[in-house]
């Protein structure tokens, strides 16, 4: 089962990128942040001619994430739940589409699969960095809940969080961004005490893995990238951890997302 996270920034920008990847690398299962569609205009049509089965959750022109299931290897969703309740930064702005979690099955088998698009943060001190902190807080306690049901879980998305020093080309280049912040990196080391796995993390103990490369600045070309898209397991899941990887190459494509894909492969 390989199960894969992306950042598209933006789905009717990145829809060919996006359906190249799905083409040439056939994730079982992929989760997608950033999409900027509102609901009724996700293009879930175009997932399915593929073999994909789609949900959602979207907002107008800012967030949204989506899962999508690969029919064709047999693979079937039911949504679970979506939001973890609490209310963006801004008073009387609602809740933010940032949460979708599902039920992933096949041949009688479910992995609960949930995607997330963890708030920025930027500019600190501030609301939005407190509101970061306070949704990191919630994703831990639906975290707990999910553990709690001894269902096999993978928590997977743009988490917005430079864990360790060496999952940033330069620390000095980011040290003062909500990325790296003491509070960001304790609340993503509380999600790991609690018994998640960091797959990446797993299988590259000594950093140097990126999933983000700016546009500004040649960060690309230079290879100035950092890691923030991550794939947390259950017990379960993580012993059945094959390997991992990010799909560099499709940053560099025209037109491509900020992002490259981060996917996991987890034995039958």
């Amino acid at each position: 089962m390989k199960i894969a996270t992306y950042n598209i920034n933006g789905i009717k920008a990145r829809l060919p990128r996006l359906k190249e990847w799905l083409t040439e690398t056939r994730p079982s299962v992929a989760c997608l942040q950033e999409v900027k569609s509102q609901d009724k205009d996700f293009p879930a049509a175009e997932f399915e001619e593929l073999g994909y089965q789609p949900i959602w959750h979207g907002q107008k022109s800012f967030n949204g994430v989506a899962i999508l299931a690969d029919t064709k290897a047999g693979y079937s969703l039911e949504e679970v739940q979506r939001g973890l309740g609490i209310d963006g930064p801004k008073e009387g702005e609602g809740e933010q589409a940032r949460y979708l979690e599902a039920d992933v099955s096949k041949d009688g088998q479910t992995t609960r699969i949930v995607c997330i698009y963890l708030p920025n943060g930027n500019p600190l001190p501030g609301p939005k960095f407190d509101y970061k902190i306070a949704w990191m807080e919630k994703l831990r306690a639906r975290m707990a809940d999910i553990w709690t049901s001894e269902v096999p879980a993978a928590v997977l998305g743009d988490y917005n969080v430079i864990p360790e020093n060496d999952d940033v080309y330069a620390v000095k280049a980011m040290e003062s961004d909500a990325l790296m912040q003491p509070e960001s990196r304790a609340a993503y080391a509380r999600l790991l005490a609690d018994g998640w796995c960091d797959a990446v993390r797993t299988l590259n103990p000594r950093g140097g893995v990126w999933t983000y490369w700016d546009y500004q600045a040649g960060a690309w070309q230079r290879d100035h990238g950092f890691r923030i898209d991550h794939i947390l397991l259950t017990p379960e899941l993580a012993d059945r951890l094959d390997s991992v990887g990010v799909d560099k190459e499709h940053r560099g494509r025209e037109k491509a997302s900020d992002h490259a894909p981060t996917w996991a492969i987890l034995r039958d």
